[in-house]
């Protein structure tokens, strides 16, 4: 079984943003998006790529993201039946939603969520490499 850790962030939020999938314990994905962004989105891209690099192997997925776990396994099915819409007005960050969501669908993923910034290792360790990812450095 593969594992991962993903990890996001933007710094001002919003702003300059990164993310980091950390792959058995090794740092293995950078990237970033143009312009200015969100935490919340480059969270969705880094578990995006950890999905992508697993291509349907056995995985977990261990973010401190519990929004794009719940996004992923509990709203998106709801919002795809009713053609991605929801009550209440628009789906934010719909583009990642309708990338993630596929994805996860078609994988033998689980996914895991850790408490952030509590001194677990590997999580610290995507968040050094995410912040590291918004400030340019590639692997």
């Amino acid at each position: 079984m593969i594992t991962y850790f993903t990890d996001g962030s933007a710094s001002p939020n919003p702003g300059p943003g990164g993310f980091a999938v950390i792959k058995n314990g090794v740092p293995h994905i950078l990237g970033s998006e143009d312009g200015e962004t969100t935490n919340i989105r480059m969270e969705g891209k880094a578990i995006i790529a950890a999905l992508k690099d697993a291509e349907g192997q056995d995985a977990e997925v261990h973010t401190d993201s519990e929004f794009w776990i719940n996004v992923i396994t509990k709203w998106a099915p709801g919002w795809e039946a009713k053609g991605w819409k929801k009550k209440g007005g628009e789906i934010k960050n719909l583009d990642i939603v309708q990338e993630v969501y596929p994805l996860y669908q078609r994988s033998q993923t689980k996914l895991v969520w850790v408490r952030g910034h509590v001194g677990n290792e590997l999580n610290e360790l995507a968040d050094e490499w995410a912040n590291k990812a918004r400030e340019g450095v590639r692997l």
